[in-house]
C-alpha cells in the first residue's frame, strides 16, 4: 500500500489530484482561466466588483501614511482586538477578553489551518458538513486527519439529525461549521445547532465555526453564533474576518475567538504560518466593525435584491433554483434543462451563455458528488449592472 507524503493527502483532501494521482488544476482555478479567456461573466469567484466602504478604505490609506508598516503584535493591534471584542457584544451579547480570548490572523482561512493544525493529530476525526469550503479538506488533510461528513439534503439543504448523529462519535476531535454556509447559502436552524452542542458535549469534541458571512443574510433571517448556545462557549472557536462584510477580500484579515488555552495554542502554530500580516488594514477593518447598524442592514439588503436578480435570470433559463438565506451564492439544478453533469455545463457555459459558475461537485467527496452532480454554485456578489447582464444572458438558455 502507497503512503501519501502530507502534501498529498492534503491534494487529495481538496481534490488537486487526479485519478493517476499527480497535481491537476482545480475547477475553481479552470473556471476562472476559461473566464478569463472567453471574456465571459465570472460569477464562479465568490469576492465582490466594488470597493468597500469609504471610511474603512480612508483608514487604511491614513494608517500608511502615519506609518504602521511594520509587524503588529503577534496577537494583532490593540485597536483590532478590541473591535472585534465589542462588535462580538454589540451583536450578540457575547463577552470576549480582547487581550486574551481574540487573534488576528491573515483572514479566516489561517484561522482555519491553524485552528486545525493546533487541535487535530494524526487519525484524528474532522467532521464537516458537505458540500464544504474546498480548503477545509486540504487542512484535515494536512493535519493528518480523517475527514467525516454529514451531507445537506433537499431542496433547503438541511442536516439530517440521524446523520449527524452516526458521524460525530468519540473518535470525533472537531466539529468544523461554516455558518452561513458556503457553497449552498443556506443557515442552520435551531434544532440543529442544539444537537451539534448536545453532541459535542456527549463526546468531548471542539467546535470550530467559521461565520465568515455572518452579515449577510436575508429575508429576515439572523445570526446566531453557535458559541452562544448553553454548553457551547468553553469548546468553540469563532472564526469571522472583515474581507465578506467590508468588501476587502485583498486584505486578508481574520480572526478568532475562544477560550485562552485555546487561543495561545492555535498561536503557536499560526506564528509559524505568516507571523503577522497586515498592519495597516488591521486598524481599517477595526473601523469597519464599528459602523453603524444602517451600513449592516443596508449591505444585507443590497445583496438580498442582487440575489433575487440574479435568481429571475436562472429561472428563465429554466433551472431550479436555491433560495439562500445567506451568503454570497446561489445553487441552481441544471437537470430541468437536461444537464445532469454540471462539470460538462460550467464548461460549454461561456460559449452558451457568457457566463461562468461553479459545480458543486467540486465542493464535496466523490459519493455526494454524483449526487449533487446536476448542480451549479453562481456568485451574487458583483455589480448590479454584471447581474442584470448575466441574467439576460443566461435567459437566453431557455430559449
Amino acid at each position: 500500500m502507497t503512503t501519501l507524503a502530507p502534501w498529498e493527502r492534503a491534494a487529495r483532501g481538496a481534490m488537486l489530484l487526479d485519478a493517476s494521482g499527480r497535481m491537476a488544476p482545480t475547477i475553481f482555478a479552470e473556471m476562472s482561466a476559461l473566464a478569463q479567456a472567453t471574456g465571459s461573466l465570472n460569477l464562479g469567484q465568490g469576492f465582490p466588483d466594488e470597493d468597500g466602504p469609504a471610511e474603512v478604505l480612508e483608514a487604511a490609506r491614513q494608517a500608511i501614511t502615519d506609518g504602521i508598516n511594520q509587524y503588529p503584535p503577534g496577537r494583532g493591534m490593540p485597536v483590532l482586538l478590541e473591535a472585534v471584542a465589542a462588535h462580538q457584544k454589540r451583536f450578540y451579547g457575547i463577552e470576549v477578553d480582547p487581550g486574551s480570548e481574540v487573534l488576528v490572523t491573515a483572514g479566516a482561512t489561517e484561522a482555519i489551518a491553524a485552528t486545525l493544525l493546533a487541535l487535530v493529530d494524526a487519525g484524528d476525526e474532522v467532521v464537516t458538513l458537505e458540500p464544504f469550503y474546498d480548503s477545509y479538506g486540504a487542512v484535515i488533510g494536512l493535519a493528518r486527519g480523517e475527514h467525516r461528513t454529514v451531507p445537506l439534503r433537499g431542496d433547503e439543504f438541511r442536516v439530517d439529525p440521524d446523520e449527524l448523529r452516526r458521524a460525530i462519535t468519540d473518535k470525533t476531535k472537531v466539529i468544523l461549521l461554516n455558518d452561513p454556509h458556503n457553497p449552498t447559502g443556506s443557515v442552520l436552524d435551531a434544532d440543529t445547532r442544539a444537537l451539534i452542542v448536545e453532541l459535542a458535549n456527549r463526546h468531548d469534541v471542539t467546535i470550530v465555526s467559521d461565520e465568515v458571512y455572518e452579515h449577510l443574510l436575508f429575508d429576515g433571517a439572523k445570526h446566531v453564533p453557535i458559541s452562544t448556545l448553553p454548553g457551547a462557549a468553553e469548546r468553540t472557536v469563532t472564526i469571522s474576518s472583515g474581507g465578506k462584510s467590508f468588501s476587502t477580500t485583498g486584505w486578508k484579515i481574520g480572526w478568532l475567538s475562544a477560550r485562552p488555552e485555546l487561543v495561545s495554542q492555535i498561536l503557536a502554530v499560526k506564528q509559524f504560518l505568516t507571523y503577522v500580516n497586515g498592519a495597516p488594514f488591521q486598524p481599517a477593518i477595526a473601523v469597519g466593525l464599528g459602523l453603524p447598524d444602517s451600513y449592516f442592514d443596508q449591505l444585507a439588503a443590497t445583496l438580498q435584491h442582487k440575489r433575487d436578480l440574479l435568481r429571475t435570470g436562472l429561472e428563465a433559463a429554466g433551472f431550479t433554483v436555491s433560495r439562500p438565506q445567506g451568503s454570497y451564492f446561489v445553487v441552481a439544478d441544471a437537470r430541468p434543462l437536461g444537464y445532469t453533469d454540471a462539470v460538462d455545463l460550467c464548461r460549454r457555459l461561456p460559449e452558451l451563455a457568457g457566463v461562468v459558475g461553479v459545480p458543486i461537485s467540486a465542493f464535496c467527496h466523490a459519493d455526494l458528488a454524483d449526487e449533487y452532480s446536476s448542480l451549479v454554485r453562481f456568485a451574487f456578489c458583483k455589480r448590479t449592472e454584471v447581474l442584470e447582464q448575466a441574467a439576460r444572458q443566461l435567459a437566453s438558455l431557455g430559449g
